[in-house]
């Protein structure tokens, strides 16, 4: 308790410091957003409070009946040799397998109880889809690319697979409908657009709560790129640099992430997103922590859409979902004129990267490829 004189009164101030139980009063139990104590009834959202409540990382769970047949060997030597690439004299360089996943704290012993094993974190990094089913059955990350149409998307890829192969194909997703866009940072040429969805897919893998039933999404559209995963977060509310704490909500996983070059040492995610989001679009990015962990960052459409590698990337994307376009289509997907997207067909027509549709002279397709 605090004693604060205010205008010749005296203000009492109490101080509630946070702690590892849930309270209830008259039944009703309330949770802190920000600076408000908001009344909580769902049970998703009492689940969630327990869970940020807890003292231990789910991901540190033991599993005893998951073993080595259960995890993909060529995963554990993928990641043996990502290390070794980054860091010649690694030592995961010369243990054996056993070893090496000791090393990384994906085996271990739960001092407590003595039990023995894998670990939830084990299964997710190295495991066969089957078996990441079995012990995370809500696992999935669902990215979507919608830009034509908010009630469709224009592309969807649903990720159920291990977080080495995730990353792979989430950056690769992004990266194809995103337009690339090289800055200077210290002189030095670099594609902001790389570096801003490495840190958007990195977190969205590493730092999310595999036993929540909210599935994580990576979503493109008109407002930019965001992403939203299950959190057990201390803090509810905007992170900004001034007031930016990092905590790690799976330090096993960041740490083989850190290791083997696809994430780097806690925070920097955050600093990165701020200046490359600024450089990239001129405005900066947003987080907001809390059960669900949400993260975007403008693109500006405009812009990019004008760039050539951008248009056909647009182009592409539609033909391969419809089998060809008119003008129209592409002018609403754009988001310009129908003069301008005229334009940019003639352009892509006249380099051969578009061809028109023999069965209808007002449809265009992809080289060698003819469509209704």
């Amino acid at each position: 308790m605090e004693d604060v004189d205010f205008d010749d009164r005296l203000v009492i101030r109490v101080w509630v410091p946070m702690g590892p139980a849930v309270y209830s009063f008259k039944g009703a139990i309330y949770d802190r957003l920000a600076d408000a104590d908001v009344r909580i009834t769902g049970v998703d959202q009492i689940s969630l409070l327990y869970l940020r409540k807890q003292s231990s990382f789910s991901e540190r769970r033991i599993y005893p009946y998951v073993g080595m047949e259960d995890l993909r060997p060529d995963l554990v030597a993928r990641m043996r040799s990502m290390a070794v690439a980054r860091t010649p004299d690694h030592p995961w360089g010369s243990l054996d397998d056993a070893q090496m996943l000791r090393s990384a704290k994906l085996y271990a012993r739960d001092r407590s109880t003595g039990e023995e094993g894998f670990t939830l974190a084990a299964v997710p990094l190295l495991g066969g889809d089957d078996v990441i089913g079995d012990v995370c059955p809500a696992y999935k990350t669902d990215a979507v690319f919608r830009m034509s149409d908010a009630d469709r998307y224009d592309d969807r890829l649903v990720v159920q697979t291990n977080l080495i192969e995730a990353y792979d194909l989430l950056t690769d997703f992004a990266r194809r409908h995103m337009p690339d866009r090289f800055v200077l940072d210290r002189g030095e040429r670099r594609s902001a657009r790389d570096i801003i969805v490495r840190e958007l897919v990195s977190n969205l893998l590493i730092h999310r709560e595999f036993v929540s039933p909210f599935p994580a999404k990576l979503i493109i559209d008109v407002n930019g790129i965001r992403t939203e995963n299950a959190s057990r977060a201390l803090y509810e509310g905007r992170i900004t640099l001034s007031d930016f704490n990092p905590m790690p909500k799976n330090p096993t996983i960041a740490d083989v992430f850190a290791q083997i070059g696809r994430a780097e040492e806690l925070g920097s995610g955050m600093r990165n997103l701020d200046k490359f989001s600024r450089l990239y679009s001129g405005r900066v990015a947003e987080l907001l922590d809390g059960d669900v962990f949400r993260a975007r960052v403008p693109v500006a459409w405009s812009a990019a859409r004008s760039g050539d590698d951008a248009t056909q990337r647009l182009v592409a994307s539609i033909v391969e979902r419809d089998g060809s376009l008119t003008a129209a289509e592409l002018a609403k997907a754009g988001g310009v004129s129908i003069r301008t997207a005229q334009r940019w067909i003639r352009r892509l027509t006249g380099e051969g990267k578009l061809s028109v549709s023999t069965r209808d002279p007002h449809r265009y397709v992809l080289p060698d490829v003819d469509a209704t």
